[in-house]
Formats: C-alpha cells, sequence, structure tokens
C-alpha cells in the first residue's frame, strides 16, 4: 500500500519548493582570477549571477545513493530532483587528477514549481550584482516574495555567503576532486559572493532564517566540491517538514546548533506571521506609519527604499499584516535588483522596493510614486507629481487614537530583558526572546486591529444583507466633512471591495470579533430594536462635550499633509525608549492588555540519512509514535491541540500510503476542531484509492459516512454569491415586488409588510406602480429628514428631563399652544414643548398616558385654524396646539405611537413602540413627497396599529396579561419573521477568563434554517447576532456542561458551541438521520455529567462521553420514528409514534407503552411526553387529539386519565416546570386561531391557566431555573414571549 500511496501523493503542506544555489558562472571567474592577480587592481567590477543548483523535493531514493544525483523514486513520475550546471572537464596541464576514471554529471531535468522564474531568480537573490570582494564580508540575508500568473505568492530566504576565489575550480564536481595547479592567491585576494535561496509557500522568514544559518555554518566546514551534499541534505530535511496547522501548536526542529521553531498560522483566515512586527515602529514615527497605512488602503503606487535589502520585505510584510484582515490585491515586488527597475513605470497601483542608491534616479524619472525612505523615516512623492498627490488624512479620533497607542508600547527587548541575566543557553535566550515577540507582536495586531475598527465600524450599518448592497453615499454622509477625502478614496479600491464582501458573507474574522467585542452597551441594545437610526440624548450629550474640547483634540492630533510638516530631528530609532504615561490618556487610548496564550509545541524527529526509502519510512514511523504517545498524555477536554494531533498524524499516515488511518485521523477532526479540515486533501486521498481500498473504508460506517459526504459535497454546494452592489435610485416603474427590493437596498426599512404598506400609500387613486421620480422624491424626502435629526441640538435643561436612550424622532414648526409657543417633539416614549426665547421643557405627556387625540379647529379672528388636541390622564387641562397645515399629518402621528404603546405594553413586546416609529416617519416621508391634497389619506394607510385599536380589541386575557413578563423579536432585522424552533437557557457562571457580560445568563434561539441567535437573558438583549449551524432545522439544544452547547439537526448532525468563543468548530456525524433529542442527568442545575444521550428518527440511540466525544454506549430500536427521550430510574424512556418504550441504557427492553392498546377505534400517534418523578406519573399527548394523557408508572397497562384542553386544535410540546405541566398548542382565541398555552396543575389534573400570547402556534417551550418559562411561535409570528412561572 506505500508503494501504491507513493505513486500519487506528496507532502501536503511541506515547508520547502525548492533550494537553489547561486553565483557567478565559471567563466567569469576564471577570468577574474587573472585580473586579480595583477598588482594594484583595488576594485573588481560586478559579474552577473546564474543558477549553479537547485534541488527540488522529493528526494527519497529507491536504495542507497553512492553518489549525489543519483535517481530517486518520486511521487508522480520518475525524475531527478536536482540539477547542477554542466562543467567542462579541465585541461591536463591544468589539473592534477586522482587516480581511477574521472567523470563529470551530466545536466539534470528538474521540473520547478509553478512562480519561480529560474531567470529571474538569480538577479533576486543578487539584487545589487554579484560583487567581488578583496576581503572576507559577513553572511547577510534578504527575503523574497515571488508571484505566479495566478496571483499565487511564495517565499524566498537567501543567504549570502562569501568564498575565496582560488578554490572555484573544485566546484560542482560531484564524487572528484580536482585540485589547482597553481598556487592560491596572496595578498590580492578575492572572495566570491554565493547564495543560497530557500523558496517556500509559507512566509516563514526568521525559521528559514534560523536555518540557513545553521546550513552557512556547515558550509563553511566543508570544501567547495563538498558544498552540494549538505546542501542537498537540508533541502531533504525540509521537505519532509510539514507547515503546522492553524492553531496553538508550533512546530519544533532541530537544527545543529538551534531548534528551530515554526509558528502555525492563529487560525484559518489569518496569516502566517514570522516577523517582528514592531520594525516599521521602529523606523517610522507613529504619525508616519499612519500615512504609510494611508497610501496602502487608498492603493497607491508605493516603493519602499532601504540600504538593507532585508528591510524592504521585513517592513513591507509588517504593513500588510498591519491591515489584516484587509489584503494588499495588486503586484507586490519587495526587491527590484538593478535590472527591474523598469517596474516601478507601471500604470497600476503596486508595492515594491529597491536599493537607496536609487531613491534619486526613480524619483526623478518616474510619476505619481510615494517614496518611503525606510532609513530615514520619511515618505515623499515623486518631483514631477508632487504638487498633484493627495494623500488623505487618517479620521481623526481615529488616528489620535492609534498614536498613543503605538506610544505606550514597548519596542525595546533590552529594556524587557534588563534585569535578566545572560543566558548560557543559545535555544533558552532564543525562546525567550520569541516569547517577548509574540506578545509584542501581539499587543501591535491589537493596535492596528483597533485602528481598522475604528475607521470602517459603521460601514455594517449601510449594508443590506439579502441583496449585498452597500449605500456608500449615505455611509459617507455620516462621517465628518475633514474625512470625507479619505473615505472617497479608499471606498473606491479593491482592498475595500473585498472587504464589503466578507462583510456581507458574515464572516467572522479577527475584524467581526473585534468590533463585536469593543461593541458599546447600546449598540449591543440597538441590535433588539428595528428603528431609523436617530442620535440618543447621551450621544447628543455627549457630542456637546466633545464638542468643546475638538479644537484642542486638533492642536494635540493635526494632520494635514503630513510631509510638510517639519518635524524634530530625533533619531528615529530612539522613540519608544520607555513605556509612555498613559495615566493622562482616555481608556480608548491605552494599548490593550494583551497576553497570548503560551503556544504549545512538538519536537518533529531526526532525519537520518542517507535518505532511501527506509530512513524516510523510519522517520514517518518516528512522527507517529511521537505523536500517538503525546495524544495520549494529553488531557481529554483539550480538544483543541488533539486536533492539531490527528490533522499531523494523518498528514504523516498519508506518507506512509496507510490511507485508511489517514481517513480515520481527519475524521477525527470534526470531533476537535472542524476548522482545520482539509476537504481537498481528503477528496484527493478518497479519488486516488483503489477499489479494494475504497471498498475496506465503507465497511467502516464512520468513513462511509465521510467518503459520501466529500465526494457529494461539489454537486450540492452551490457558488458563494460574492457580488457587491452600490446602491443606486430606479431609473424604471417598479411593481411591488421590485418596489420592496429597491427599499430595503435603501436600507430604509425591511420588513416586507410594512414595506407592503408603504406601497399602497404611494400608490393611492393610481396604477399599483411606482414611476422613478417618485421614489426618488421619497427617498430624498427620508434621508433629509435623517440627516436633520442628526444635526438636532437640545439644551442641556431639556436633556435632564429625558431618557439617555431616547431620540428626537420629529419636530414641528414653532406654533402656538396652551402652555406657550414652541416646537412639539416626539421621541419613542413621549411628546413635550420645547420653548422659544429662552429654550425650556415643558412635558405634554407620554403615549402611555394619553386618553384620547381629536383633529379639531379653534376660531381666530374670522378664520378657522386647524388644532389638535391631546387628553391626558391625570391632567384636567386638555393640551391644545395650532398646528394649522400640520395639524392633520401630527394627528396620524401621535394616534399610531398612542396605539403602539397601548399594544407595546398590553403584549410586553416593546418592538410594538419600534414598529410604530417606523411607520411614523413613513407617514412623513409620504406627505413630504406627494405634497398634495391626498396625501394625508395615502399617509393613513400606514396608520396599521391605530386601526388595529378600532377594528379588534387590543387586550389579553387577565391571566395573560398577569403571567407575561416580556416579549422579544429574534427575527429583528430579517426582511420575514422566522420560526423559533428550539430554545434552550443556560444559567449564568462567573469564570475568570470571561468577561462580566460573558457570564450571565444566555437565551439561545434557533431559528429557520439553522441559525442561532443568542440573547443576554439578564436585559433581554441580543449577546451573540445570529450564526449558522449547517443549513437545516435544529430540533433540540441542550447545555453538555459549562463550556458546551450541543444543537441536534435535522441534517443528522450533532453540532457543538464552545460558549465563551460562541464558534461552532465541532461536529459529531455518528448518526444516520435527523436528530431529535438530546438529554443529559436529570438534577443538574449546571450539567457537569460525563453523558450525554442522543437519538436519531431512525431509532438509533447513542451515549456520548463529553469529555472525550466518543460513542460509549449504542443500541437501536426495531421500530423507527424515535421522536424524544428522557432518563428516569437509570432507563431510558423513548417516544416513538407507536409506543413509549422503556429501555436499559445497554438497549434491553423492559417494559413498552403500546398506543394501539389505548387507542383501538382511531389511528394516532404520540407526539410529546413527559415524565413526573414525584408523581409517578407519564404524561402525554396524541396526535389529533385535544387532550392530555396520563398514565401511572406503576402500572402502564391501565387507562390513563385525561385532561382536556378547551379549545385546543393541536398540541405540539409540554414541559415540567416545578409541579406544573406547560402544554404549548395552537387552538381558538374569541374565534380566532393563536398560539395557546395551558398550565395544567400536576396534583390536581386540572387546566389551571389558559394562555394566549401568540398569534402563530407554540412551536416548543423551555424552562429558566423553573422561575420562568419560555415560549417560541411559528414563522407568522416568530416571537418569543417571557412568562413568570409559579
Amino acid at each position: 500500500m506505500a508503494e501504491a500511496a507513493s505513486q500519487h501523493l506528496s507532502l501536503p503542506s511541506r515547508l520547502l519548493e525548492l533550494c537553489a544555489l547561486l553565483g557567478a558562472p565559471r567563466d567569469s571567474l576564471r577570468g577574474l582570477e587573472q585580473v586579480a592577480q595583477k598588482k594594484g587592481v583595488k576594485h573588481l567590477s560586478a559579474l552577473d549571477p546564474e543558477v549553479l543548483s537547485i534541488f527540488v523535493p522529493p528526494f527519497i531514493c529507491k536504495g542507497d545513493s553512492q553518489m549525489a544525483g543519483a535517481n530517486c523514486g518520486t511521487l508522480g513520475k520518475t525524475r531527478r530532483r536536482s540539477f547542477r550546471k554542466k562543467r567542462e572537464r579541465p585541461r591536463p596541464e591544468q589539473w592534477k587528477g586522482l587516480s581511477g576514471p574521472s567523470r563529470v554529471p551530466e545536466p539534470e531535468d528538474v521540473t520547478v514549481p509553478g512562480g519561480v522564474d529560474l531567470l529571474a531568480l538569480p538577479q533576486l537573490c543578487f539584487p545589487g550584482g554579484v560583487c567581488v570582494a578583496t576581503e572576507p564580508k559577513e553572511d547577510r540575508v534578504h527575503f523574497l516574495v515571488l508571484t505566479d500568473v495566478c496571483g499565487n505568492r511564495t517565499y524566498g530566504v537567501v543567504a549570502q555567503y562569501y568564498r575565496p576565489l582560488h578554490d572555484e575550480y573544485c566546484f560542482y564536481n560531484g564524487t572528484t576532486h580536482w585540485e589547482p595547479s597553481w598556487p592560491a592567491v596572496g595578498a590580492a585576494g578575492c572572495f566570491v559572493p554565493y547564495a543560497v535561496c530557500v523558496v517556500s509557500r509559507f512566509p516563514y522568514y526568521n525559521s528559514l532564517k534560523d536555518c540557513l544559518s545553521c546550513l552557512l555554518a556547515n558550509l563553511k566546514l566543508c570544501k567547495d566540491f563538498e558544498v552540494d551534499s549538505p546542501i542537498k541534505d537540508f533541502a531533504a530535511k525540509l521537505s519532509l517538514i510539514p507547515s503546522p496547522p492553524p492553531g496553538p501548536l508550533h512546530l519544533v526542529f532541530h537544527m545543529k546548533p538551534l531548534q528551530i521553531v515554526f509558528p502555525a498560522r492563529a487560525d484559518p483566515e489569518s496569516p502566517i506571521l514570522d516577523l517582528d512586527l514592531h520594525l516599521p515602529l521602529l523606523c517610522f514615527r507613529p504619525e508616519k506609519v499612519l500615512q504609510v497605512l494611508t497610501c496602502f488602503l487608498t492603493e497607491q503606487r508605493i516603493v519602499f527604499f532601504s540600504s538593507d535589502w532585508a528591510l524592504l520585505t521585513l517592513v513591507a510584510e509588517c504593513f500588510m499584516a498591519y491591515l489584516y484582515p484587509l489584503q494588499w490585491q495588486h503586484p507586490f515586488v519587495p526587491i527590484l535588483s538593478d535590472q527591474m527597475l523598469d517596474f516601478v513605470m507601471a500604470p497600476t497601483s503596486f508595492l515594491m522596493g529597491c536599493h537607496l542608491d536609487h531613491f534619486e534616479e526613480v524619483s526623478k524619472e518616474a510619476d505619481g510614486l510615494v517614496l518611503v525612505n525606510i532609513d530615514h523615516g520619511s515618505i515623499t512623492y515623486s518631483k514631477s507629481t508632487d504638487d498633484n498627490v493627495d494623500i488623505p488624512d487618517v479620521p481623526l479620533l481615529a488616528a489620535q487614537t492609534f498614536i498613543q497607542r503605538v506610544q505606550s508600547l514597548q519596542l525595546h527587548h533590552e529594556l524587557h530583558a534588563a534585569h535578566l541575566l545572560s543566558s548560557t543557553d543559545l535555544n533558552e535566550a532564543q525562546a525567550h526572546r520569541r516569547a517577548w515577540q509574540q506578545k509584542l507582536n501581539c499587543q501591535i495586531q491589537q493596535t492596528t486591529l483597533q485602528l481598522l475598527v475604528s475607521i470602517f465600524r459603521d460601514v455594517k450599518n449601510h449594508l443590506n444583507y439579502e441583496h449585498r448592497v452597500f449605500n456608500s453615499e449615505e455611509f459617507l454622509k455620516t462621517r465628518a466633512a475633514g474625512d470625507h477625502q479619505f473615505y472617497k478614496q479608499v471606498l473606491d479600491t479593491y482592498m475595500f471591495h473585498s472587504f464589503l464582501k466578507a462583510r456581507l458573507n458574515r464572516r467572522m474574522d479577527a475584524f467581526a470579533q473585534m468590533d463585536l467585542d469593543t461593541q458599546s452597551e447600546e449598540d449591543r441594545i440597538n441590535g433588539t430594536l428595528v428603528s431609523p437610526r436617530r442620535p440618543t440624548v447621551e450621544k447628543i450629550a455627549s457630542r456637546k462635550s466633545s464638542h468643546l474640547q475638538v479644537t484642542h483634540r486638533r492642536m494635540v492630533v493635526s494632520m494635514p499633509n503630513l510631509q510638510d510638516i517639519a518635524m524634530p530631528e530625533l533619531a528615529p530609532r530612539n522613540s519608544s525608549l520607555r513605556l509612555t504615561d498613559t495615566a493622562g490618556c482616555t481608556g480608548s487610548g491605552a494599548v490593550l492588555n494583551v497576553t497570548p496564550q503560551s503556544p504549545y509545541t512538538f519536537k518533529i524527529p531526526e532525519i537520518h540519512f542517507p535518505l532511501v526509502s527506509e530512513c524516510v519510512q523510519a522517520y514517518y514511523a518516528d512522527f507517529v509514535t511521537l505523536l500517538s504517545k503525546a495524544m495520549d498524555f494529553l488531557a481529554p477536554d483539550n480538544s483543541l491541540l488533539l486536533a492539531r494531533y490527528f490533522y499531523l498524524r494523518g498528514l504523516v499516515h498519508l506518507m506512509q500510503g496507510q490511507l485508511l488511518s489517514a481517513l480515520l485521523d481527519f475524521q477525527n477532526l470534526y470531533k476537535t476542531d472542524i476548522r482545520i479540515f482539509p476537504a481537498d486533501l481528503v477528496k484527493r486521498t478518497v479519488e486516488s484509492m483503489s477499489a479494494p481500498e475504497r471498498a475496506q473504508a465503507e465497511r467502516a460506517p464512520e468513513l462511509m459516512r465521510l467518503i459520501s459526504e466529500i465526494l457529494d459535497k461539489p454537486h450540492e454546494a452551490s457558488k458563494l454569491d460574492d457580488h457587491v452592489k452600490n446602491f443606486e435610485l430606479p431609473k424604471e416603474y417598479m411593481q411591488l415586488d421590485d418596489f420592496m427590493k429597491r427599499v430595503q437596498e435603501s436600507g430604509i426599512v425591511k420588513d416586507a409588510s410594512t414595506i407592503q404598506r408603504l406601497f399602497e400609500a404611494l400608490t393611492v387613486g393610481q396604477q399599483k406602480q411606482i414611476d422613478p421620480e417618485t421614489f426618488k422624491d421619497f427617498y430624498n424626502c427620508w434621508k433629509e429628514t435623517e440627516a436633520e435629526a442628526q444635526e438636532v441640538s437640545l439644551p442641556w435643561l431639556v436633556m435632564e428631563h429625558l431618557d439617555k436612550n431616547e431620540c428626537v424622532y420629529k419636530l414641528s414648526s414653532s406654533v402656538r399652544t396652551n402652555l406657550g409657543v414652541g416646537k412639539i417633539a416626539m421621541t419613542q416614549k413621549r411628546l413635550f414643548l420645547l420653548t422659544e426665547g429662552r429654550p425650556g421643557y415643558v412635558e405634554i405627556s407620554t403615549f402611555r398616558n394619553i386618553e384620547e387625540v381629536r383633529s379639531t379647529s379653534t376660531a381666530f379672528l374670522l378664520r378657522r385654524i386647524p388644532a389638535l388636541k391631546i387628553k391626558v390622564a391625570s391632567k384636567k387641562e386638555v393640551f391644545e396646539a395650532n398646528l394649522k397645515t400640520e395639524c392633520d399629518l401630527w394627528h396620524l402621528m401621535v394616534k399610531e405611537m398612542w396605539a403602539g404603546k397601548k399594544l407595546a405594553d398590553d403584549h410586553k413586546d416593546p418592538q410594538y413602540v419600534q414598529q410604530a416609529l417606523t411607520h411614523v416617519l413613513l407617514m412623513d416621508a409620504v406627505v413630504g413627497t406627494l405634497q398634495s391634497p391626498g396625501a394625508i389619506y395615502a399617509a393613513s394607510k400606514l396608520s396599521y396599529f391605530d386601526k388595529m385599536r378600532k377594528e379588534v380589541p387590543m387586550g389579553l386575557p387577565k391571566t395573560t396579561v398577569e403571567t407575561l413578563k416580556h416579549k422579544i423579536n429574534p427575527s429583528a432585522g430579517e426582511m420575514f419573521p422566522q420560526a423559533v424552533d428550539a430554545l434552550l437557557y443556560t444559567p449564568g457562571h462567573l469564570d475568570p477568563a470571561e468577561k462580566v457580560e460573558d457570564a450571565h445568563p444566555k437565551l439561545w434561539c434557533a431559528l429557520s434554517d439553522g441559525k442561532v441567535t443568542v440573547f443576554d437573558a439578564s436585559s433581554w438583549t441580543i449577546h451573540q447576532h445570529s450564526f449558522k449551524v449547517g443549513t437545516a432545522k435544529v430540533n433540540c439544544m441542550v447545555m453538555a456542561d459549562q463550556n458546551q452547547v450541543w444543537v441536534g439537526s435535522e441534517d443528522s448532525v450533532i453540532y457543538i458551541i464552545n460558549v465563551h468563543s460562541m464558534s461552532c468548530n465541532k461536529q459529531l456525524t455518528d448518526h444516520c438521520s435527523s436528530v431529535t433529542d438530546l438529554i443529559v442527568q436529570d438534577g443538574q442545575r449546571v450539567p457537569r455529567c460525563s453523558e450525554v444521550y442522543s437519538c436519531s428518527m431512525d431509532g438509533t440511540v447513542l451515549a456520548w462521553n463529553v469529555s472525550t466525544l466518543q460513542v460509549t454506549g449504542r443500541f437501536q430500536l426495531s421500530s423507527g420514528g424515535l421522536t424524544s427521550i428522557r432518563l428516569h430510574g437509570g432507563h431510558l424512556w423513548c417516544c416513538t409514534g407507536n409506543s413509549i418504550m422503556v429501555m436499559t441504557t445497554n438497549g434491553f427492553l423492559c417494559q413498552e407503552l403500546k398506543i394501539e392498546e389505548h387507542f383501538k377505534d382511531i389511528s394516532t400517534s404520540f407526539l410529546a411526553f413527559q415524565l413526573l418523578p414525584e408523581q409517578e406519573q407519564l404524561w402525554a399527548a396524541c396526535a389529533g387529539h385535544s387532550e392530555v394523557y396520563i398514565w401511572s408508572l406503576k402500572d402502564l397497562a391501565q387507562l390513563p386519565q385525561r385532561v382536556p384542553l378547551k379549545d385546543c386544535s393541536e398540541i405540539i410540546c409540554m414541559i415540567r416546570v416545578k409541579k406544573q405541566v406547560w402544554v404549548g398548542s395552537r387552538g381558538l382565541w374569541q374565534g380566532t386561531p393563536r398560539g395557546k398555552i395551558y398550565v395544567i396543575d400536576a396534583e390536581r389534573k386540572t387546566v389551571e391557566k389558559e394562555l394566549v400570547a401568540h398569534t402563530d402556534t407554540v412551536r416548543t417551550l423551555c424552562s429558566a431555573e423553573d422561575r420562568y418559562v419560555l415560549s417560541g411561535s411559528g414563522r407568522e409570528e416568530g416571537k418569543i414571549a417571557i412568562w413568570k412561572g409559579e
């Protein structure tokens, strides 16, 4: 099997793509030797480099190799894996040959990996040419980035070293040793540079630099004719080392004398960071760093300059890391050789790097370039366009905060280690430095990420996710005037376009997570309310106070054209010698106290030579043994690390040819961390299997499912829609469907029923279509009103009377009232008069206290003036305002708000007020749009709640009102309501690792198509907006332990959610049909059980160990249709359609309650059941029956007692709460179908309460610590009611 595998598979994610030795051609060195011997020659001309040898993996030979370059077995087709330049045989008179025949290797064919241009590689490895020196020079390193035609990048690390010229003729001759015939050069010696270049698909800059440092130490001990062998061995070692999978596990490899660490990327979306992110902060002042970042964000033509080739790549890579998750998508060539300088004439955006010697030349010859001088920490522009380049400033507040945070960083390791003794162990010193660098890198990443979040946080408020539209014009209107130039340039870039795609795809990347973590309490609360955006009183107050400081702030951080500011000439590398005192800084200016988690390390086994198949297989065997031992010593709950071991062991098994073992390891990633599951690799592996191997794999149930999913996935999965549209006003007439889409795209309102009412209002008395001009007028009217509201400035005296979260939604013209002259203001809570002259506040009424609203008229001289009268409870005097032409509109608006508030109070649902506000503002926009006599009648089409108040009794039954505590809407912000499929309450607990709000109790709500929304149950506000667990309906949820919530889905998968990270990275796929129920042991407030039981529709029951996620027990019921299970008395009670079976946990039947024995005349089935151990009773509901049936557990054969449910049409669910049983159903109330809940006393077996609060079926019930009961309704309403438990 191993031989079969070797024919089609190579090591995935190997570190090395190729290794090359480069230098000057032999002929040019021969002539140079003669020149160097002449006396008085001090300067030698530069030579053109070429590739001397190439080593490409794999290097596995079929037998013992007697000479370098022998044929090796390859994975795919037989070919030679090393290349040497063909040598001329030396003339006899110049050489003294060794005894025996001599031979020179023939040239060898090598397949070079894509993206590596062998013609350009020598120039990049010697960007300044091959400069022969008259004295030895230090070894040096620089870094390359190579890009192929598809935009895929590979990375090169180049180490240059010098050797004396007199040994040159002994080079590259394999096993033949030729000695020079003349004596060595004396004082006039020449030293020739050579370069070893390692090319990898991964940017391991520091690690590969360490590897090359070890190699050069060995090469210096070799004679010239021996260098090929150690280079090839070096390349062979790297080719057998895999890149670590994303996560906390770093790989360690011993390469004498250093321990080389290959760090893993933080997560699958993050880049690999193997460089020192503080380098730009040592080279540039924070203001200059911001200016360079602006050049990146606006996609300028950027050229870096330095006298150090290494800094060109490292600094450029650091800046790109600062921008993550935004990505530079244009040409990136950090090193241009002398022959490549014409690249800077390219007309498109690019990022390139040149030696500082070419600064003046590039500055004069090229137009429109941003020239970044790393050595001097300066930024200038090409002289020919200096007057035209206009690089905008970063938004002021974001810039100020960034500068404060950078100034508080400690950028010098010497200060950190000043109190430490000198380490006598090189590897220990390196490890200490790496730990310090990792922490600093993390702080810098957090600082730059906060900068990006500060700049782009509000983008999400102008996105329409359903239609994938970004309203750039409205976004720009919310920006400060001084920031417009910056945003206009950034919004037009490819980088920002890709950023928008990720937002519209709801990608939970570093930006989204930081945005969520730094979200204000007000934003979290607003997430549950869908109402037009208006500034709250709190924001108005903060705006007024900040206005007093704005001049001072602009003096502190003023950045108009930073290049023109004469900064004090201080050494740029001396910045941040000590931590800046941040005591006087605002909280936003301090760096987050980030302590990165210490990574785990795994030491790769030694690789033995010669590199024959037997030695390589021994290496793989040692690798597997070490991984297995590490897994055995690992704590069962450390699934994060276990997943990395499975991944690595799967790779090694693959290379051993043990395909089944590899697939089993990859299958285990479902249970440990599905994010790193290598789907493409598994697919290629399955497709490469022989027929016997495939048959053997399919005999294992878990592999059969894996193979089926992998092979069927491409046919089922549709391509992700990633287009982005910018909002544009329509140009054609619109029917209802098109109008609905346009309004949703505009961001005005999403709710389909509200848009339908708006359509009716705008088309009153005409054809049911809307012309583009009407839509444009409506849109402009709405946006103008919104903009005016943003400019509202209330006096301090007024704000003292309002709640901090109140917003002024409407202001009248100045009118005369019986309380004085002023403007009537409407908030979501009240009406008040903003008096004129001396600004003052006079409350008219809260909407809750209004008793009557009338539109009338008052006599004035010979005219009648329209007036609005409002009668207020507890006030004798009726409020009267002469609103004149505004009277009818205000009459409609006040009545709608009054009705909305009445509904909100009666139904304990604040969404009614938010919806009423939307109706009110749409009325205002409709009247402003139509401006006709019929405008008020048209606006009345939006008076929805007022009509409800008149036509339908608004009150709920007294019992319902007394029991109902609150209602929330998990579908807020969606176009249509979504059914609540399952609910789970998890109690709060304080974990030192958590934020305080994360320790609050939570309500988990499963909506349609696998969406899960999490509420903070202490405030009933959104804790986590919806995330996906598959795409199928969720049937059940349970808290398996304090860290995990398990979700059973219709797609037969159990999804495991980490309650701390709110991420779903594990899946249990052992069920073959819909997972219908999950249970833990009873009587545990905070489950700490070691087992969870799950069941599926096909009758399968599985017992799971929560720590290991292994199946500890399994049995199959003979009949299918298993819908729910309960654990009682050490037995499992299983409800199928035809019976309730009592099973041991081993699967033996103890007793059975068959439905046909009690319902012989009617065909029915069990729908739901509950066990009441205290009463020793079984309660059940049956299809087509409006009664609850109660059996005694002592004798299931006895006839059941019955509890009839009045006006019940269908029973859906039931739960036990203390001594009550709550039954969710669909029934009639006042002749109308409604969702109903029956609360039954378990002892008296009578219905205590009949609760009516849902307009659709009650689909699910759950208990919150037996104090509250929560009910979720169907898709017609899609709301959750919170009830007081007795």
